[in-house]
């Protein structure tokens, strides 16, 4: 049981501060009906909607699908790896950077090995974690904190695109460049024409030896190789999701649709998802209203963020991650597109800095435990020369 504990603390670190701020700020202004008006709805359904629908894919393989598919076009070590950066990037605006990270790393680990580069893996490790927290930040469904500030602003999906567009451009290029600089055009040690999907997810979950192969590689089996009829309820289902995100359908219908979807389709998807992230939002907008309500605390920190808003969402995700640095920042200050551009940009830098990257430290470390301090070492410097660039950038936009 106390090991269980500790484990959870680890997992949900953020969850637990959060809850604790939360409980103290509630000690400070005690619960009444204001409480009601605390936690943003908008964001919590379009957020757990998405999470579904994107748990539904996941466990019908849809992504290694996909992946497995391109590598038949691969020829040389530098397209491998400019596949796989792609991969990350592109996924990242749709389906969130965490879970592209979750998908693809260990399928890179395993694809690297096929082809006998496992020597390059850390930098590919790395290039695939920026390109996944950059490629994320283009679309108000990229990362859960974009979700929220798009709702709360109230800003037009074109807007948003406009805004965080040429920071996603510019990130593509530099990401293309290091690839090419740093990887030959030879040939890959791997036959990727002869790989299909199911020896990917042999290579990713099965264990060694005659053992049981874990639930992963079983619940793939009802959609795996060609993404079954479910597959296209969850597009269909994805859609509906946008439409209700920029403000198409109403969200009540969203809701309902998804839930009824997932009830018919995969009901063990509501155990999948992870409802951690929702619930920390709640508690950080527990906080937030209540601290509003203590006028000395709101005035000084309203202060200090509305004279530099993008400065201090950059250098507070650096210590906290920038999806708490956005739920705390928006309940001080109202200058959107700063927020925006400062906690999106805010993800690069320190390991820390955006909790997606935590998931690629994990895998890498897992795979390779002597390699913690040269990853951290590649995965820091590369960070900060991406994070000076695009600040440069907006620099030179605004």
């Amino acid at each position: 049981m106390r090991s269980w504990i500790v484990r959870e603390l680890k997992n949900d670190t953020i969850l637990v501060v959060a809850t604790v701020l939360a409980i103290i700020s509630c000690i400070i202004i005690p619960p009444d009906s204001q409480y009601l008006g605390y936690i943003h709805m908008n964001t919590i359904s379009q957020l757990v909607c998405l999470m579904l629908v994107v748990c539904g894919f996941q466990r019908i393989g849809v992504f290694h699908i996909i992946g497995t598919k391109l590598l038949h076009h691969v020829a040389s070590e530098s397209t491998l790896v400019i596949t796989l950066v792609s991969l990350a990037f592109f996924s990242a605006a749709f389906i969130t950077n965490d879970v592209a990270l979750v998908t693809f790393i260990p399928f890179a680990l395993s694809v690297l090995m096929m082809a006998k580069m496992e020597d390059k893996a850390v930098l590919v490790v790395t290039l695939m974690t920026v390109a996944a927290n950059t490629g994320s930040m283009l679309t108000p469904i990229g990362n859960a904190h974009n979700l929220y500030l798009k709702s709360v602003s109230k800003m037009p999906t074109a807007e948003f695109l406009e805004v965080m567009g040429p920071y996603s451009l510019l990130s593509a290029v530099l990401l293309l460049a290091v690839v090419l600089i740093a990887f030959r055009k030879r040939g890959t040690k791997a036959d990727f024409m002869s790989i299909d999907s199911e020896d990917i997810e042999q290579s990713l979950f099965a264990p060694q030896g005659d053992d049981k192969k874990p639930d992963e590689v079983q619940v793939l089996t009802y959609g795996a190789g060609h993404g079954g009829w479910r597959a296209w309820v969850y597009m269909v289902l994805f859609l509906v999701c946008i439409l209700a995100v920029g403000g198409w359908i109403p969200l009540w219908l969203m809701c309902l649709v998804v839930f009824a979807a997932f009830l018919v389709c995969d009901r063990r998807a509501f155990l999948k998802v992870d409802w951690s992230l929702p619930l920390t939002f709640v508690m950080f907008f527990i906080f937030i209203g209540n601290m509003r309500r203590v006028s000395e605390f709101s005035a000084f920190v309203a202060s200090i963020v509305n004279q530099h808003p993008m400065g201090v969402a950059i250098g507070s995700s650096q210590l906290i991650s920038n999806v708490p640095t956005s739920i705390l920042l928006s309940g001080f200050c109202s200058q959107w597109k700063e927020l925006i551009i400062g906690t999106n940009l805010g993800g690069l830098g320190t390991l820390i800095a955006s909790m997606a990257s935590l998931i690629s430290y994990q895998q890498i470390v897992r795979k390779y435990p002597g390699h913690k301090a040269r990853y951290l070492l590649v995965y820091t410097t590369v960070n900060v020369l991406f994070l000076a660039v695009l600040v440069g950038l907006s620099f030179f936009i605004n």
